[in-house]
């Protein structure tokens, strides 16, 4: 008989499809919503956080801007100059950006793509309204 964490996983009932549809999104299934030209993120939204899974592709901007939710960016691949408060910061693969509410903060994406997790300390409006229109013109097409 199997001792420790794995014999107690192998007592443990699995979940149902309808339990682990309830719990689990396969980020690359998600439609992919543009945030700003060139940047396009598959978002996650729970009733107290969002997360955004982005694709920044070469060139692009963001503006500098604020928001009342805390920004936390984990950079995935690439660089880019992030824009916090006027200064550029050069940000890199396995670089964490904290941004508290209502720093003013963008970003330059130079000359590759790249990709980034942003999480949320609560739902964005205008990137929940960016997404119910992209879901809405993706079935009017059907």
């Amino acid at each position: 008989m199997p001792t420790g964490s794995v014999a107690i996983a192998q007592e443990l009932p699995a979940a149902t499809a309808e339990e682990f549809k309830a719990h689990v999104i396969h980020q690359l299934d998600l439609p992919a919503t543009e945030l700003v030209k060139g940047s396009n993120s598959r978002l996650v939204v729970g009733e107290q956080a969002m997360i955004s899974f982005l694709k920044m592709e070469a060139n692009s901007y963001f503006a500098p801007h604020r928001h009342v939710q805390e920004q936390i960016a984990i950079i995935l691949e690439g660089y880019f100059d992030e824009i916090i408060e006027g200064k550029l910061y050069r940000v890199k693969k396995g670089d964490v950006i904290i941004l508290p509410p209502n720093v003013e903060h963008g970003a330059y994406i130079r000359d590759e793509d790249c990709y980034a997790i942003d999480i949320f300390g609560s739902p964005r409006g205008d990137y929940m309204m960016k997404m119910m229109q992209n879901m809405v013109a993706m079935n009017t097409k059907k």
